[in-house]
Order: structure tokens, then sequence, then C-alpha cells
């Protein structure tokens, strides 16, 4: 991939297309109206359980982890907590002594894999990630990320919780999740997903109980009394996988049908480690597709934190090169997400730049995927790439040393 490593395609993918299950954030202005609720009518019988009661998850959070969180939390636990888990690391490692009894017993269940759970599919899954990085790469930053800022319960929530203070901070523990979910050794023992996963489903209990208690949150959560139900993480499950799929494939990207399995099973693996109910993880892609139209396409518009936190994101993009970068990303995005997302995210209009993409992509893809000899308009094609790679390469940290820490209170103003 011309000198960019793998690992750092991973992380830098993961840094953005997995912002919204850690939490960042952005000033806010006035808030936009909450939306009505969808309807939920999908059917437990499209899941890896195969069975369920069918309960509406905008109404589920999660009855294992909160409790706990909520008592470490009241107890003044989190900042001894936090010291003990910096060294829990690997999958194999034991529990560190001294943590309470409680979140003990918690992360003994928490950490363990699901009896479904298939490692010859996680490691085909691994190769697949290896071998289209350049675009679940491109996707997860300049799509998923970016189309979070357009769900409006995700935008609000991460612009009022703690890490919103400090953005590159943020990014990088949201580093280490997309790094850890496609790495080689994901969910075997040498591997860290299951570690980042149990760490990541704490903060989000962490989270959920502090949010009720932020002024700011309650006053523009609308019909969400309680923050990150089983549909929010859903919904954000949605904009990675089922949304970087339909795109690869759109965009004529070659995928066996071994290698889609396998994609769908290691987010599956991980949507239930992230604390999601089974009845509710798809077991398909059609299932998936269904469940995204459902949660994900009615949700998505325009709030004034999102707006803000698209800036945001794009504002990073100048340590690069503000002159060329930043109008080619939100060119690329427009192309990727499409004119209305664009549109509500504040997205600028590129006249030079979108029509080229929308040219040379394309090529680019066919050349990669072995479709076409080397592209007419070859220069065009791989500036774009470059800038894509770049803009990757922004977001990059070593997976290493990052620390994913549970809150203890909310953003202060």
């Amino acid at each position: 991939m011309d000198g960019l490593s793998r690992r750092k395609m991973l992380i830098a993918g993961g840094a953005l297309g997995a912002l919204g299950a850690l939490g960042a954030a952005s000033p806010a202005r006035a808030a936009a109206p909450a939306r009505a609720l969808p309807d939920w009518s999908w059917s437990p019988t499209g899941s890896v359980a195969g069975s369920g009661a069918g309960t509406d998850p905008h109404w589920e959070w999660d009855e294992q982890a909160d409790p706990v969180l909520a008592a470490v939390i009241g107890r003044g636990d989190v900042p001894m907590v936090n010291d003990l888990l910096r060294s829990w690391t690997r999958n194999d490692q034991p529990l560190p002594d001294g943590l309470p009894r409680d979140l003990r017993d918690f992360m003994e269940t928490a950490r363990q894999l699901p009896s479904w759970a298939d490692q010859d599919k996680l490691n085909t899954a691994a190769h697949f990630n290896d071998t289209k990085g350049i675009y679940t790469g491109a996707l997860y930053g300049l799509g998923s990320g970016l189309m979070s800022c357009a769900i409006p319960h995700e935008a609000r929530a991460v612009y009022y919780s703690k890490g919103g203070a400090n953005m590159k901070d943020r990014i990088a523990k949201t580093a280490k999740l997309g790094y850890d979910v496609g790495s080689l050794d994901a969910y075997q023992p040498q591997g860290e997903m299951i570690v980042t996963a149990v760490k990541t489903r704490m903060v989000h209990a962490a989270v959920r109980h502090l949010l009720q208690q932020s002024p700011g949150w309650t006053g523009t959560s609308g019909d969400q009394k309680i923050p990150i139900s089983q549909a929010d993480i859903l919904i954000t499950w949605h904009s990675l996988p089922t949304f970087v799929m339909r795109k690869m494939l759109e965009w004529g990207v070659q995928i066996t049908p071994d290698d889609s399995a396998a994609y769908l099973h290691v987010w599956q693996v991980t949507a239930h480690m992230l604390g999601v109910r089974d009845e509710y993880v798809p077991a398909t892609w059609d299932a998936a597709n269904a469940q995204s139209k459902q949660l994900l396409d009615p949700v998505l518009g325009p709030t004034s934190e999102g707006v803000e936190l698209a800036g945001v994101l794009l504002g990073l993009v100048a340590e690069l090169d503000g002159g060329l970068t930043r109008p080619l990303i939100s060119a690329f995005s427009r192309y990727t997400l499409g004119d209305q997302i664009g549109d509500w995210i504040g997205l600028d209009q590129e006249p030079f730049w979108e029509p080229v993409i929308s040219e040379a992509w394309p090529l680019l893809v066919a050349f990669r995927e072995g479709l076409i000899p080397f592209p007419l308009g070859a220069e065009a094609a791989w500036t774009v790439e470059e800038v894509v790679r770049q803009f990757v390469l922004s977001f990059l940290s070593d997976g290493q040393n990052i620390n994913i820490t549970i809150p203890d209170a909310n953003r202060t103003f």
C-alpha cells in the first residue's frame, strides 16, 4: 500500500468510524428539534439468536453493565479502577487484583466470547481487512465517521460527554477500537479486542449514567430519557459494517462469499461484546440491511451539534494541507455519503473536485480489483487516493499505550 502499513490504515480507519463508540464532541449551537423514535418491527428471527422477545431496542439499555458502573461512580472508585485497568491490555490477561467485587464479576462475564463465535471466520475477516484496507479505511473515516455527525442522538451524546473536551485524545482512543477489531489476532488470546470491547462497554454505561445529570443533554434529548440505548448502538453499528459493505459492493470491489460472511461475523461478535443483545444482532446481510433501513435511515438529519462536530473533524485536515486536502476530502465525503447528508453536516460544495472524484475513483477501484489496466487519467486518480490516504494517516497512532478510561463526570463548559 505504498508504504502505508496495514496497522496504520486499520487504526486510522477505525479512528473516525468508531467515533460514536467512545464519544467526541465540538462546541454546540442552538439545538435542533428532536425527532420521534421510529417504530420497531424487526423480527428477532433474523438475529444470531434466532428468537427473542422482540422488544423495542430504543427502550433497552445494558442491564448488566449499567447498575455496576453507576455504583462504581457513586462510590468514587473511578480513579482507582482506571489506574488498575491501565495494565490490563491483552485478552488472555487475568483481571488486576484490587478491583471492586461487583465490577470484577461483571468483567469476568463480559469478557467471554459468545458461544457462536467462529475463530475461522474471525481469521478470514482479519485477512479481508488486510487486503481491502484502502476501501474500509476510506469508508470508515470519510463515510461512517462523518455520517455520525448526521445521527442526532449520537451528535448530542458525544457533545456533552467528558471526552468531548479533547478531540485529538478522543480520536486516539477510538482509534484503538478501530485497530483492534481489524487486527489479525483480534479475538485470539494474544489480541486486545476483548479488552477494548469490555472497556468501551463500561464507558458507555458510565456515560449513560452521567448524561442523565447533564442539564445540557437533558435539555436537548427530546423523547430520550437515557442515552446510548441498544438502538443507538445498533445505529452506529450499521453506520460501520452495513454501510461499508454496501458501498464496497456499489464500487465494484471483489468480495467472495466467505469474505463477506467473515466481515459480517467479526462485527457480529463485536456487537455482542459491546453489550448488544443477541436477539438484535443481524444474522445475515439481508437482515442487517433490513434493520438498517428501520433504524439508521429514518433518524439521519441535521443538528447544530452535528454541523459543529463535522467542522472540527474537517478542521483537523488543515494539519495536512489546507489548500488541497480539505476541499478534496469534502468532495470525497459528498461522493461517499451523498449531497443530502453533506448538506446536513455542512460540507462545502466543491465544483472542481466532485466531478473529478466521481470519474477517477471508480477507475481506481476497477484498476485495484484487476478489472481494467492502468486507468486513463491516472494522475487525477492517484491524487485522490493519496489525499484520502493522508487524511487517514492524520489520525495515526501506533495502537499502543492508548488507555481507554471510565469517565466520572460530564463535560464542563
